[in-house]
């Protein structure tokens, strides 16, 4: 049996829930174009963001470590892949769009700057009077406008429901900023998926990081109660966290939360009674959710990682040279254009030397970054 994009339409409309995106009624592209004959609207727009430059940039940005520390540590790129992996498990379970959820989660962090929630924090004061700078909005201008690939309009030209769940994405850490995107109502389903799935994923694989670099010790943990319930459902010595037994605990941690937010999510759901994507936006609530009780222990969790972890010596360190050395890149730039490459220098006219300053350098690498620095500051280096 073929199955081509009629026959995946109508496996959506069978299986999926009211309230999950059908992607044969999507809002479209702002270009239309000829759909492909094997792959709905959504799998193209997933595929169009796998083949970006930018998401191949993610590779070598800070999530937490820099990312010239160690290769152990998370990047953004592995971050995000985690993130869909989650997001689709979820999706399956609450009859949503997995390939929308997919989609919304390998793009949410396509817009961060390097060097992690710093690099975001130092360029958004640069730009303070030109806009300002959000890695959500700068994921949703690097679809429509940066990455240039297609003749005839910039950007991918995804699909409505994708770039909506790009510019509604919020954490505890983003906030979303939807302008042309009907702010007045909650993201979709698939949009507050892949939310829970990002809060999940970097709380409990920062938590393994953190371990694993020893900034984090067992003792730390031990007043903390989700971690105190794991190691006794494991049967793990107070004292014992060997590597292995560290993996066996973060499995653990991050089956136990996407059985949570399914289990709770499916009951928000049903007390809701909503039958259709249009009634879930408009509550007044997000439906997406841990039970009260885990979301307690969360906080705990993320209070401890904020205070241990995120402001550790070594984090902070990090933080304020990636600020010292995107402010010189972007005074440098900005005070002589003439240095930047011609590709860049190109769109000044399209967005102003500002934006255009902070486009180039929001797209760098962390490694990209620090090198640029030498060669722009070091008397040695060749420029």
């Amino acid at each position: 049996m073929k199955f081509d994009r009629q026959k995946l339409e109508s496996l959506e409309e069978s299986i999926l829930a009211p309230y999950g995106i059908r992607s044969s009624r999507s809002h479209g592209r702002v270009h239309p174009e000829e759909e492909p004959e094997y792959r709905t609207c959504f799998q193209r727009d997933r595929d169009r963001i796998l083949h970006t430059t930018a998401f191949r940039r993610l590779e070598h940005k800070t999530q937490v470590f820099i990312t010239t520390e160690k290769d152990y540590y998370r990047t953004r790129l592995t971050h995000t892949l985690e993130v869909a992996q989650i997001g689709r498990t979820i999706a399956r379970a609450l009859g949503a769009n997995e390939d929308l959820v997919e989609a919304i989660c390998l793009a949410h962090d396509l817009g961060h700057s390097p060097f992690g929630h710093s690099g975001e924090t130092t360029l958004n004061d640069l730009m303070k009077d030109h806009g300002g700078f959000d890695h959500n909005r700068q994921s949703l201008r690097i679809v429509d406008e940066l990455e240039d690939r297609f003749p005839g309009f910039h950007g991918l030209n995804l699909t409505w429901e994708v770039r909506e769940g790009i510019v509604k994405h919020e954490s505890e850490y983003d906030l979303a900023d939807a302008g042309n995107f009907n702010p007045e109502i909650r993201g979709h389903l698939e949009a507050q998926i892949t939310n829970a799935a990002d809060e999940l994923a970097y709380t409990a694989h920062d938590l393994d990081d953190g371990l694993h670099s020893g900034i984090i010790t067992i003792n730390d943990l031990s007043t903390i109660e989700i971690w105190q319930r794991l190691t006794h459902d494991l049967e793990i010595p107070c004292y014992e966290l060997e590597e292995k037994t560290r993996h066996r605990v973060i499995r653990r941690l991050i089956g136990f939360e996407v059985t949570d937010i399914i289990a709770t999510s499916d009951q928000r759901l049903e007390n809701a009674g909503i039958r259709s994507v249009d009634e879930l936006q408009r509550l007044p609530y997000n439906v997406i959710s841990s039970s009260e009780e885990l979301a307690s222990q969360n906080r705990q969790l993320k209070d401890f990682l904020f205070t241990r972890m995120y402001h550790h010596y070594r984090v902070v360190r990090m933080a304020a040279k990636a600020e010292k050395v995107l402010t010189a890149l972007f005074e440098a730039y900005l005070g002589e254009p003439l240095i930047l490459p011609d590709h860049i220098r190109g769109n000044i006219d399209r967005f102003g030397e500002a934006r255009t300053v902070c486009d180039y350098i929001a797209g760098m690498t962390d490694r990209f970054a620090l090198e640029e620095h030498k060669r722009l500051f070091d008397p040695a280096e060749l420029p």
